[in-house]
């Protein structure tokens, strides 16, 4: 097993990898920017370095001080966590050239995945379901016209090289292809330092489906299941389920057959994930893009599925056999998972402050992953989640139940928060027969 390791990120994700490294015995290092540091991640790891400002492009952006930071300390690996640097295939390439264990997949993998018509093109190439759109960029807006009466309205217009919910605008005519054309276009040449787009077609009524696979370091592609992950707010997630209420024992299959080859397809090795759209009208699916990281929503499959996804990345990083036999997977019970951010419950626009109140709720079937204690301040820095609240049970229902007297129990005050909004989800008709869509929250408000 590696004997240290070096956590790229902040907050619950950074506390949470710790965890897991130090119940290994794996010594567990943290950077983090002047804003954080009072935050238990830092103050929970073995050793602590200070890389920058609050600007993540200063600090946790920042490739020169995070190597400088590991080399300092003698660690061994580095592991980016989600968001900043760990889709970031250049800095993948560094980590491994300076002589360091990247924990994740191969920075080809990365590269190959990280631009949505390269991978669109790639996942068709290996028999995956693509939605009809094109497999090239949209080169100006007058090429975008002919591509989306191609496809046929409504369409989705994506920034290629986006993800985790930017950098996309619903047309459905010309006119308002013309306006989200340049929007989208602006804002990826923005964030993401290209421009290009691509043109989908978009489905009124569909569902977010997910698959998680695990490359091994024998070669070897497995799926540990689905996520449900339609509860969503502009397009980012709030709410995750495993299983998903609408996938069938045949549907299930399918997507894990699909996720699988897509894995195969680029050569995969540790913790991925596979999105995809179910149309819940034709049960026909299509891949909507590889997350090449581990997920925000992770922790559900780990409560079905009885593994440490960590622990799994570190241990196909190190070349070693998994924990678990890969033979012999199956979901056991339900968990869902509520993304508790610093956020009005109604509009979800951010509210940063000092954490006067934090008691977090416990007891059978609840866990809760969180990047903050009482006395803590959420920053206007970096993104709202303050913490995950995993609940799970032996059925569907049980977990639901669970769900609601752990948000009752959630004492929190100070910054904005949204576990309201969660108490009225989960009383909510449509989300309790689990015949649900990426609508639900729009027709909630």
């Amino acid at each position: 097993m590696i004997e240290s390791l070096l956590v790229a990120n902040r907050g619950e994700i950074a506390r949470r990898i710790i965890r897991t490294a130090r119940r290994l015995g794996v010594r567990a290092i943290a950077v983090h920017s002047e804003a954080d540091a009072g935050l238990p991640f830092v103050t929970e790891a073995d050793e602590a370095v200070c890389v920058g400002p609050a600007n993540p492009a200063q600090s946790y952006r920042n490739v020169e001080a995070i190597l400088a930071a590991a080399k300092s300390t003698g660690a061994q690996a580095i592991h980016p966590g989600y968001g900043f640097l760990s889709e970031n295939a250049d800095f993948a390439r560094t980590v491994e050239a300076s002589g360091l264990i990247w924990i994740g997949p191969g920075a080809d993998a990365i590269t190959a995945m990280g631009d949505k018509i390269n991978a669109r093109n790639l996942m068709a190439a290996a028999g995956v379901p693509v939605a009809p759109g094109t497999t090239e960029p949209a080169a100006d807006l007058d090429a975008a016209v002919v591509a989306a009466a191609e496809v046929g309205y409504p369409v989705m217009v994506k920034a290629a090289a986006g993800g985790g919910g930017m950098g996309m605008g619903v047309a459905t005519d010309e006119a308002a292809l013309r306006i989200e054309y340049d929007k989208v276009r602006s804002f990826a040449e923005r964030m993401f330092g290209d421009g290009s787009v691509l043109i989908e077609r978009y489905f009124p009524r569909v569902r977010h489906v997910e698959v998680q696979i695990l490359g091994l370091a024998d070669g070897r592609v497995v799926a540990l299941g689905e996520r449900e992950c339609s509860v969503q707010r502009r397009n980012q997630k709030l709410v995750e389920e495993s299983p998903s209420p609408a996938v069938s024992p045949e549907l299930r299959e399918r997507f894990l057959a699909a996720a699988v080859r897509a894995g195969e397809a680029v050569n995969y090795r540790n913790a991925g994930t596979v999105e995809c759209l179910l149309d819940p009208s034709t049960q026909e699916f299509f891949f909507l893009e590889m997350n090449t990281r581990l997920q925000v929503e992770h922790p559900v499959t780990e409560l079905v599925y009885g593994v440490d996804l960590v622990e799994e990345q570190l241990r196909v990083a190190a070349g070693l056999a998994p924990s678990f036999d890969p033979d012999v997977l199956a979901p056991r019970g339900h968990a869902i998972e509520l993304r508790i951010n610093a956020e009005d419950p109604k509009r979800f626009l951010p509210g940063p402050g000092v954490i006067k109140t934090w008691v977090e709720p416990a007891g059978e079937g609840v866990r809760v992953d969180s990047g903050y204690v009482e006395g803590n301040t959420v920053t206007p820095f970096y993104d709202s989640l303050m913490a995950k609240l995993i609940v799970s049970g032996a059925t569907r229902a049980e977990a639901i139940e669970r769900a609601r007297a752990a948000v009752a129990a959630f004492e929190l005050a100070g910054p904005k928060c949204n576990l309201p909004f969660f108490a009225e989800l989960l009383e909510n008709e449509e989300f309790l027969s689990g015949d649900y869509d990426t609508g639900i929250v729009s027709r909630m408000r």
